[in-house]
C-alpha cells in the first residue's frame, strides 16, 4: 500500500488555536508509507505528533527505521526535530537527506545545531538514535524495495528540493516551498537598465525552468503544491518570497495532468473559515474545466494512491 498522511501543512510558523482546528496549525511534515517502508518529508512541528504515533504503534514491531527527506532548512521545516521522540530511543535509525545549503555548514550541522545547549537541553551527540546524513542535489535515488525518489530544485530564497516518490507504478510529488520562475531582467525599454538580449534570455530561462517543473509533476497521482497566497496577494507584494498562489498551483496541476492537487503551506494568518471559503471558490472555479481534483491540505488527512 502506498499512502501519505499530513502531520503539518502550515507555512512559516506554527499557529495553534481555535481558528486553525480544521486545517491544522503545525508546520510541514508528511508521512509516506510504501508498505512497510517509512519515509518522512520534513520535520516541522508536525513531526512531534508523528513521533508519538510511532512510539505507540510502530515500536511494537521493532526499532524505528526511516528515511527523512528535508525539502530545505528554513526553521519551519526542521523545528520539530528535537521533539521527535524516536531520536531518543536506542535502535532508531534515520537516513536524513536534504539539499546542500548555500552556506558552508553541512546538513548535519544545520539540523544538529538545534540540539545544542544554546537552544535545547540535549545535544545531538547525546542522542540514542543513529543518523546517516547525505547532502543531495538534483538526482534519482533508489531506496530499495522498488522505491525511487527523484529530486528537483525549486524557486526559493534558499536551496530547496521537490520530491517525486514512485512506487508500484504510482507517484507522489511535493513542490513546496516554490515560486514561479520569472524574468529578473528589466523588460521595459524605457528602463535605464534595459538590455534587449538580457531581457529575452531572462524570459527564455524562466519559461524553461517553469517547464521543467511541469515535467517533474507530470502525471502525479498526488501533487502537494505550495499555495500560500491568492494571486491578488502574491502580485506584487509577495514576489520573491518563495511561494506560490492558488491559481499557479492549479495551473501546474492541470498542465502537468496530475490527478489530485493538495494545496499546501497555508499562510499563518489564514483561518479555517477563510480556507474553507477559498477551497469552495477554487473548486467551483475549475468545475467542468479540468479533470484535476483540488482541495486544501488538512492536518490528519490520509491519501491512498
Amino acid at each position: 500500500m502506498f499512502t501519505l498522511k499530513i502531520w503539518g501543512d502550515r507555512g512559516s510558523m506554527p499557529t495553534p488555536g481555535p481558528d486553525t482546528v480544521i486545517f491544522g496549525g503545525n508546520t510541514s511534515c508528511l508521512e509516506v508509507r510504501c508498505d512497510d517502508r517509512l519515509i518522512i518529508i520534513d520535520a516541522g512541528s508536525g513531526v512531534r505528533q508523528l513521533g508519538d504515533k510511532l512510539m505507540k504503534e510502530d515500536i511494537r514491531k521493532g526499532p524505528i527505521v526511516a528515511d527523512l527527506l528535508i525539502t530545505h532548512t528554513h526553521w519551519d521545516h526542521i523545528m520539530g526535530f528535537p521533539m521527535f521522540t524516536p531520536i531518543y530511543v536506542p535502535g532508531t535509525k534515520l537516513r536524513i537527506r536534504g539539499p546542500i545549503s548555500y552556506e558552508d555548514d553541512t546538513l548535519e550541522k544545520v539540523m544538529g545545531s538545534q540540539l545544542s545547549y544554546r537552544y535545547w537541553p540535549v545535544r545531538q551527540e547525546e542522542l540514542a538514535a543513529k543518523f546517516e546524513y547525505e547532502q543531495i542535489k538534483e538526482t534519482t535515488i533508489d531506496l530499495g524495495d522498488g522505491i525511487f525518489v527523484t529530486t528537483k530544485y525549486l524557486n526559493h530564497p534558499i536551496l530547496c528540493l521537490g520530491y517525486r516518490i514512485e512506487y508500484q507504478g504510482k507517484s507522489i510529488v511535493t513542490a513546496y516551498d516554490n515560486e514561479p520562475f520569472s524574468n529578473v531582467f528589466p523588460t521595459d525599454p524605457a528602463d535605464p537598465s534595459y538590455d534587449e538580449d538580457a531581457a529575452r534570455e531572462g524570459a527564455e530561462a524562466a519559461a524553461e525552468e517553469n517547464e521543467k517543473l511541469l515535467h517533474f509533476c507530470r502525471g502525479a497521482d498526488l501533487l502537494i503544491h505550495d499555495s500560500q497566497y491568492t494571486a491578488r496577494e502574491y502580485n506584487p507584494s509577495k514576489i520573491g518570497w518563495g511561494h506560490s498562489s492558488y491559481e499557479y498551483a492549479i495551473n501546474v496541476g492541470h498542465k502537468s495532468r496530475a490527478k489530485r492537487l493538495v494545496m499546501f503551506h497555508h499562510d499563518p494568518n489564514r483561518t479555517d473559515t477563510e480556507l474553507q471559503e477559498l477551497e469552495m471558490f477554487y473548486q467551483e472555479k475549475v468545475r467542468g474545466k479540468t479533470a484535476l481534483e483540488i482541495e486544501m491540505a488538512r492536518e490528519g488527512r490520509t491519501y491512498t494512491v
